[in-house]
């Protein structure tokens, strides 16, 4: 019998930033990173953050991963009904094994019937705290690419210089209970530390330069089925360049007041609030410089610690 399910409503905020990389291309736009063209906005879809929470878990933590690039004998990569049968195609056994499943749900066909689980764990997209500028880099290769061709090839890619992203995210509990998800509080702990390590693990040519600047966890009250919502939509940035010319975190201040007033707000309702904080990180609250732990100093606090 599985012990210590989550029983609590809980919202977690993560702030990173990336420094001459692409954050999360878009294959049907040149790879392009994604970029709201109204607003000017840096764009990276849940999609995106999970990918990155399940490669750290499966590569470091020794994870069963069910939505993962697993190749055949054949080098051919498993589809999901392949994947299936490493399970002896039984979805019970696919979600008391597999992680991700357990977090983020998923949709699995058996024969006739298709069973299809809502994650407990749901993200929205991450945006960035600023508007972003899009750079062109062209470089040469040096081998050659054709038997033909004596000299090196073109390369050519997009890049942000500079992009601090906010993702937003919420555990419910009741998606959990209500799917039979058996889904722990070691679970959460896991996906948090994969959010912040998985980050920063993240050393592709495109994603080389992401560093994790904040992670909170803001814990709930058991049975209130209650949260306060976009905790993304409470920060502010601080800074005395124009958004497209910030290129360091030491450039800018996160202004945190309108958070912890909400955060102050419900406290009555809050059990605890678990975090981590990068060094580099300024925070700003009503005017002056402060950090996170005595920002909320009023609240039980866990400092996470990986």
């Amino acid at each position: 019998m599985v012990t210590n399910l989550i029983k609590n409503r809980s919202e977690i905020l993560f702030l990173y930033d990336v420094k001459d990389a692409n954050p999360n291309g878009d294959p049907v736009d040149e790879n392009k990173p994604r970029i709201d063209e109204e607003t000017g906005i840096n764009i990276v879809t849940d999609v995106r953050l999970k990918r990155t929470i399940r490669d750290f878990l499966y590569n470091y933590k020794g994870q069963e991963i069910f939505v993962l690039e697993i190749k055949d004998d054949k080098g051919n990569l498993k589809t999901k009904e392949q994947r299936l049968e490493d399970f002896k195609n039984n979805p019970y056994e696919v979600i008391t094994k597999c992680i991700d499943v357990r977090l983020f749900g998923a949709t699995i066909a058996v024969k006739d019937k298709t069973i299809s689980l809502t994650g407990p764990v749901q993200f929205k997209f991450g945006r960035s705290l600023h508007k972003v500028d899009l750079t062109y880099i062209k470089g040469t290769t040096v081998m050659p690419s054709g038997a033909e061709k004596r000299q090196g090839t073109f390369t050519e890619r997009y890049i942000l210089p500079y992009s601090l992203i906010a993702f937003y995210g919420i555990v419910n509990e009741n998606a959990a209970k209500y799917q039979n998800i058996p889904l722990t509080e070691e679970d959460i702990s896991l996906m948090l530390e994969g959010i912040w390590s998985g980050t920063k693990n993240l050393i592709s040519g495109s994603k080389f330069g992401q560093m994790p600047r904040l992670l909170m966890q803001v814990i709930y009250k058991e049975g209130l089925n209650f949260y306060i919502g976009e905790l993304d939509k409470l920060i502010t940035l601080k800074t005395e360049r124009r958004d497209e010319e910030i290129r360091d975190i030491s450039e800018v201040r996160i202004d945190i007041t309108n958070l912890v007033n909400a955060l102050d707000t419900h406290k009555e309702k809050i059990e605890k609030i678990r975090f981590k904080t990068d060094d580099r990180v300024k925070f700003v609250k009503k005017g002056i410089d402060t950090n996170l732990k005595e920002a909320l100093e009023s609240f039980t606090l866990e400092e996470l610690n990986f």
